[in-house]
Parts: structure tokens; C-alpha cells; sequence
């Protein structure tokens, strides 16, 4: 029985990072996520870090939001053709003391640079804390620091160092970054900014950082020594719309005092608080597209003529996935002439239809559409090998924008359309 999708909590999806123990790989989740998430509403969905999630992404529909938070160092060759100017000598100090960080783990790397994707694609709500905001900017097209103290802090004088990551003091240890004005973290902290300063205390685990930040985003903090602890796209940011895209390099689900649950500040949890409130309003706009009234019961005539129309357009799927052609074109002439004539049909509906070869009259031709297509995309990859990546950076963010603006734009006229059949 299929199932009702106005039973189904709002679903928040987070990966789980891989640790060792008693010489066996675990997979855990930070506890104060999943706190905060299931106490504004939302249901924490765990994706396991094991080998070939990243092919069953499908199964973890519907996918109302993301939050990607804490992990290791991001594979360096997904943000720059050429890394950094580190020599050998420095990666070998930096990997010895930073040695729970910069082991690569690919796997988690494609889970999630898929689920980012994911997310910009169809303007799901997206939280990135720590690590998180780090992928979303490399998503995005912008790249990183692969390690902040040997390319940033050590060109610094003393008196404009900022120390990220304090082992001796895990937990404990705080910097201040000074907060943008008009901007959510602006909101979210207001009561604890003084107007002079704008600055709060942030805590800090990471020795990577954003370097340059995607073309898309705005900043909404600063560390004293100019890293970008704070960002967000305010195109699609309204948590009351189901609009949210953010990253936070500082963790506030930590921000606690000493031997205490009490948050250093009343701002710590609102982002957790509007992320989980866009993540029930994006539920509640994706069920209204989605939900469609019972169909009435066909007579035994009407029920023929489906069961012919059904069989055309799977036919026509067989051709679409898989270039098997074993009908007669008449059959497949039924789903072409049924699409043309057929009005009833929603927008969403019709474009799906198309997209499987429901209009498909003629298999041999549609085959070498196909083969052409597939050429294209050879001569675009071909093109794209040659460009910078600077200029492919730029490419991918207007594209991105576009495919916003799309999106947007689409999801208007089918909402549109939803209200005028269901008048």
C-alpha cells in the first residue's frame, strides 16, 4: 500500500561519520543534533557512512532537509586542480598533528557532495555545521584552506592570530567573530551584540576553512584574522517559505557552559530552530504538490483503454533506459496521440511522462537522439577539460542560479495549477 505522505514527520537527513572502535569501524551521530532536531518538530534520518550509500540516495525519499556536520578533511582534488603551495614536509606535520582529521574519506565525501547538490537542485533546506559548511561551499564551486594555521595564520602578525583548534582545551576554548549586520546570525544574537563591537564568542574545532567563498553566498562572520566563520545564500533564505541554505564553521549545538546543558548565549540554538521550521514548511509545500485526490473508479471499458494507454508509456520507458525495442510502433502510437489530445493532464505530470519517451513514435529514431545527445555531452566534457578553474567555478554558479530560477519559476505555475484542479 502506498504511503500517505501527509503521515510522514518531516525528515532531516544526516550522515554519519566513521570512527574506530575495539578495532571495528562504528558510525555515529553527535547527540545534540538529533536533540535539537526532533525537539522543534523534525525526524532525524541517519545515513550510514558504509560503501555504496551513495547509489541508494533514492531510498531515503522524501527528503524534506540536510544537515551535514562534523568529519574528516575534504578530499582537496574536489576543490582545487592544484591544492596548495604545502610542501611535503608541511602536509607531513599537518597530518601528524591534526591525525583525526586528514584521512581522506571518499565515501563520506560523495554521500554528501551528492546530497549538497541534492539540495541546491531543488532548494531543500540545508544546515552545514562545521565540516557541513565546508562542503556546501565546495559544492558551490569555492575552495578551502587545507590548512588554516600554515596558509593564513603563520603570514600574520601575532597580534592578529586566531588559534581554531586547542586541543588542550577542546570544548572550552572560544575566539571572537565579529557578526554582519542584518543578517540572520545579526538576528539570531542581537540580544548578546553590543553595537560597537557586533561580536561573539564562537567555539572552534577545525584547521581547514573556507578560502574563497562560492560566488552565491554572503559572509555573516568574521574571525579577527578574516576567515569566514558564517554564510548563506539570501536568495533562499525564508524559513517560513521552506527556504534555507547555510553554513556555520563554528558548532552552537556545543556552545554550552562549563558542566551544563544552558547555551552560552539565547541565539545558540536558532539555527536549529529555523532550519528545523523551514524543513515543516518545505514538507508542507512538497505534500501540496504532491497530493492528488483518489481517482474515481473506471468502468470495465475505461479500465481497458488504461491498461492499452499504461502498457504504451511502459514500452516506451523500456526504449527511454534501456534502447530495447520490441513493439510495434502502433502500440507506442497510443501514449503519442493520447499526450497530444489529452488536456486533463498537470503540467508536472505531462513533463514526467515526456521524460520516460511517452511520446516516443519512433524507437530508431529516438535511439539515434540518443547517440546525439550523448556526443554533445562528449564535445561539452572535451570543452570544459580546457577552461580554468576559475572559469569553470564561474560556469557551475550561473548555472546553479539558473537552475534556481527555474526551479522557482516551475514550482509557481505547478502550484498554480494544483489550486485550479483543486477548485
Amino acid at each position: 500500500m502506498a504511503t500517505d505522505l501527509a503521515v510522514i514527520l518531516p525528515r532531516v537527513l544526516i550522515v554519519s561519520r566513521r570512527s574506530v572502535r575495539k578495532n571495528k569501524f562504528v558510525d555515529f551521530v553527535g547527540e545534540y543534533h538529533l536533540d535539537l532536531i526532533v525537539s522543534y518538530g523534525a525526524v532525524p534520518v541517519i545515513v550510514p557512512r558504509v560503501t555504496g550509500v551513495h547509489m541508494l540516495l533514492d531510498s531515503f525519499e522524501p527528503i524534506h532537509g540536510v544537515l551535514l556536520c562534523e568529519g574528516e578533511d575534504i578530499d582537496p582534488s574536489l576543490y582545487e586542480a592544484e591544492t596548495s603551495n604545502l610542501s611535503a614536509e608541511e602536509m607531513e606535520e599537518i597530518r601528524r598533528l591534526h591525525a583525526s582529521d586528514t584521512a581522506i574519506d571518499k565515501e563520506k565525501d560523495t554521500i554528501e557532495m551528492r546530497l549538497a547538490k541534492l539540495c541546491l537542485e531543488r532548494n531543500i533546506p540545508y544546515l552545514g555545521i562545521c565540516r557541513g559548511s565546508q562542503v556546501l561551499n565546495v559544492a558551490c564551486g569555492g575552495t578551502l584552506y587545507q590548512d588554516i594555521g600554515k596558509e593564513l595564520t603563520n603570514k600574520l602578525p601575532l597580534n592578529e592570530r586566531v588559534v581554531h583548534m586547542d586541543y588542550d582545551n577542546y570544548d572550552g576554548h572560544r575566539h571572537p567573530v565579529k557578526v554582519v549586520e542584518n543578517t540572520p546570525l545579526d538576528q539570531w544574537f542581537k540580544d548578546s551584540l553590543e553595537d560597537e563591537k557586533m561580536e561573539i564568542l564562537v567555539n572552534s574545532y577545525h584547521h581547514q576553512g573556507v578560502k574563497r567563498l562560492a560566488q552565491r553566498f554572503v559572509p555573516m562572520a568574521f574571525a579577527s584574522d578574516g576567515l569566514i566563520e558564517g554564510f548563506y545564500d539570501p536568495d533562499a533564505y525564508n524559513p517560513e517559505e521552506g527556504k534555507f541554505i547555510m553554513g556555520l564553521q563554528f558548532h552552537p549545538e556545543r556552545m554550552r557552559k562549563p558542566d551544563s546543558d544552558e547555551f552560552d548565549y539565547p541565539g545558540c540554538p536558532f539555527a536549529y530552530k529555523e532550519f528545523a521550521k523551514a524543513v515543516i514548511a518545505y514538507q508542507k509545500k512538497l505534500n501540496g504538490l504532491t497530493n492528488v485526490k483518489k481517482s474515481l473508479k473506471l468502468d470495465q471499458e475505461m479500465e481497458k483503454k488504461r491498461k492499452i494507454i499504461v502498457r504504451s508509456f511502459s514500452l516506451a520507458r523500456n526504449i527511454y533506459e534501456h534502447g530495447i525495442n520490441s513493439s510495434k510502433e502502433s502500440e507506442l502510437e497510443v501514449g503519442a496521440e493520447f499526450l497530444e489530445s489529452n488536456t486533463a493532464l498537470s503540467l508536472q505530470q505531462e513533463t514526467r511522462l515526456k521524460q520516460i519517451g511517452a511520446t516516443v513514435r519512433n524507437s530508431s529514431s529516438y535511439i539515434e537522439k540518443l547517440k546525439l545527445n550523448e556526443e554533445r555531452e562528449k564535445l561539452a566534457r572535451n570543452v570544459m577539460g580546457k577552461m580554468s578553474v576559475e572559469q569553470l567555478s564561474d560556469l557551475m554558479s550561473f548555472y546553479h542560479m539558473m537552475g534556481q530560477i527555474c526551479s522557482e519559476v516551475l514550482e509557481r505555475k505547478l502550484h498554480d495549477l494544483v489550486n485550479e484542479l483543486s477548485s
